[in-house]
């Protein structure tokens, strides 16, 4: 019950943000929703004045679609051919009085009947606010349908039938094509609508929008609320339920946390005669924790297909996420920190100094300890009805910040496949992104259920500093040896990547080590000497891989051997560029001499020589631009 707790006492601390109207990075609205509310997606707005008449109505724009409303505990979770209006805004089949007249198919009860004797509870309950009382005048009328067809939102054929769908045989009675089925999934009697109060003396407030109407429902429903029970999540005797909230990560999602509809099968059968007898939960909590939840997923939760990766605070929503990368941290400190330093103690200070802005969120109040906690979740559904907790974690912030620290400067290599925000490649020295390690371990055709297994197997290792799988590693390595299987820029991201999983492991740095006798490190060196000569000698004009990187799988597995017939290949290269090859001549050669000699032979490579290979490359790089960049200074003074 903690994961309920937690997001329960979320929803407190955030009352200011009930029902305020915030949008995600696509520009999807979404809020943080009162208690008995939940949002539908309406087709038609129909707007009504004060006095209880029909005033105008419309089509709503997809964009403008999703809405707050006010929902019961069984309209919340209504399902099949169970009638259970909301209390407000509803189907067509539910709040026309005319349906059946238009055409409209009834099997068992009349919904409409239902639906206006709730909606005349609430209006004349003390509790009702004008509006309601306005729109129920209205639609006790029975005539919506009428209206809507005489103001052309609802098309009907030459018997007065509505129409299921749109065929041109009607293009006689509708020269062009109704909006209504440019909006519409199915048919027109499944349209949903929502209620507007008009009044020509001043603006109103939105009837989804308006606080005074959220409150006037809730103090009308709270006093048709079922028996109180001891709630299993705050230990009160509070009014408790056993229909709990779907629409959990989206509006259509239908899966539930919690469910015990099963009478018949073996969910509580044979322990409990009651579903409360397992586990007691109150109407109040259950709204707010999956109100939060849904809040917070809307807000900064990470979808991998439809699994759900959420990182809050309960004293601070803004956490820095375990899954993403270094560079997500804070850009501009990360990328200063590179071209400052390349070793891992430095680099820990600049992290460090990343995230003391989350440290100094934490309360120094002795008595507010428990506010001070992150929470990790992980949401998915095998089917559409049921949704399961795969991971849930709750730590002390400053624990979480401090693993954080450890795995953002040990797992840690130079990385140039991020871009800034103006599109531009910026190199950044820290941790890949866990999806980033997927892709780089299985490819970019890796199913996604091997992706979000991975995402949430890395989860240990980054928070509770475990060691990374062997079989993570072994697949990154066995990749990033094999340049020629994918494209350049997919190989370079492997490389750097497969290079940061194998300094997890082994603690090395980037700067190059010149001292270390390393048989697999030496090996990488010699083949990052020979990839660098090699494709000095080619120039910037041909782009065919160098034979050290068309060998570099071979050479992993049998070193020896095939750095004889790389070495035998570089000999045109090293005739053709003259002295200019020299100085690399002399590297292949100093590194050659640190071998003992029954070290050189052709027992497989380990991961060290990925390390050796990218750091020999680098430095040889590094050099060959300061280099370039003091010829460029010496000439501007000459000129």
């Amino acid at each position: 019950m903690s994961w309920l707790l937690n997001l329960y006492e979320t929803y407190k601390s955030n009352l200011n943000r009930v029902g305020v109207i915030e949008k995600t990075y696509n520009d999807r609205e979404f809020t943080l929703l009162p208690v008995s509310h939940t949002t539908q997606n309406a087709h038609i707005q129909v707007e009504i004045t004060e006095d209880g008449e029909f005033h105008s109505a419309f089509v709503i724009d997809k964009s403008d679609a999703s809405t707050l409303i006010p929902c019961t505990e069984k309209s919340a979770s209504r399902a099949g051919a169970v009638i259970s209006p909301y209390p407000l805004h509803d189907k067509l089949s539910y709040v026309a009085g005319d349906f059946k007249a238009y055409g409209g198919k009834v099997k068992d009860e009349e919904p409409f009947a239902v639906y206006i004797q709730e909606l005349k509870n609430w209006a004349e309950s003390p509790s009702a606010d004008p509006k309601v009382q306005s729109i129920y005048r209205y639609l006790s009328k029975g005539q919506l349908i009428q209206d809507l067809v005489g103001h052309k939102i609802l098309c009907v054929d030459e018997n007065n039938v509505l129409l299921t769908k749109w065929d041109k045989k009607y293009e006689s009675l509708y020269p062009q094509k109704p909006e209504i089925f440019g909006v519409l999934a199915g048919e027109q009697d499944s349209a949903f609508v929502r209620f507007n109060v008009y009044s020509p003396r001043s603006i109103l407030t939105d009837v989804w929008k308006d606080p005074a109407m959220y409150e006037s429902f809730i103090r009308y429903y709270k006093g048709r609320l079922g028996d109180e029970d001891i709630c299993y999540v705050t230990g009160e005797m509070l009014p408790s339920t056993d229909k709990h909230a779907n629409k959990i990560r989206n509006a259509a999602d239908k899966a539930k946390l919690i469910s015990a509809n099963d009478t018949s099968g073996f969910t509580f059968r044979g322990r409990f005669n009651q579903s409360r007898d397992a586990a007691s939960i109150s109407y109040e909590v259950s709204q707010k924790a999956h109100n939060a939840l849904k809040w917070l997923i809307n807000r900064q939760g990470k979808f991998m297909e439809q699994r759900v990766f959420l990182v809050w605070g309960n004293d601070a929503l803004d956490i820095p996420d375990p899954a993403e990368d270094t560079f997500s941290i804070d850009p501009d400190r990360i990328v200063a920190a590179t071209i400052e330093s390349n070793t891992n103690r430095a680099y820990a200070v600049e992290v460090a100094k990343a995230l003391d802005g989350y440290k100094n969120q934490i309360t120094s109040d002795p008595g507010k300890f428990s506010k001070s906690d992150v929470n990790i979740m992980i949401l998915d559904s095998a089917t559409t009805g049921r949704m399961a907790v795969l991971y849930y974690r709750n730590m002390n912030k400053e624990l979480y910040l401090d693993r954080l620290v450890k795995w953002h400067s040990t797992c840690v290599w130079l990385h140039l496949y991020r871009k800034n925000e103006h599109g531009e490649f910026v190199r950044f020295y820290g941790a890949p992104a866990t999806k980033d390690i997927a892709f780089a371990a299985y490819g970019p055709r890796a199913s996604d259920k091997i992706v979000k297994g991975l995402m949430e197997r890395m989860l240990p290792c980054i928070l509770d500093d475990s060691r990374i799988p062997r079989d993570i590693v072994n697949s990154a390595f066995h990749r990033a040896s094999n340049p020629v299987s994918m494209e350049k820029w997919e190989w370079e991201k492997t490389l750097s990547i497969a290079c940061a999983l194998i300094n997890k492991q082994e603690g090395l740095q980037l700067a190059l080590d010149t001292e270390t006798n390393n048989r697999d490190y030496l090996f990488g060196r010699l083949l990052a000497v020979a990839d660098v000569l090699e494709r000095q000698a080619l120039g910037k004009e041909e782009t065919r891989s160098s034979n050290a990187i068309r060998y570099m799988n071979s050479f992993s597995k049998h070193p020896a051997r095939t750095w004889m017939t790389i070495q035998s290949s570089l000999q045109p290269y090293q005739a053709k560029m003259g002295t200019k090859a020299t100085y690399l001549s002399k590297i292949i050669d100093e590194v050659a001499s640190r071998f003992q000699t029954e070290d050189f032979n052709n027992k497989p490579l380990s991961g060290e020589y990925l390390l050796g290979f990218y750091s020999q490359r680098h430095e040889l790089y590094q050099k060959k631009n300061k280099n370039e960049d003091t010829q460029d200074v010496t000439h501007d003074e000459e000129r």
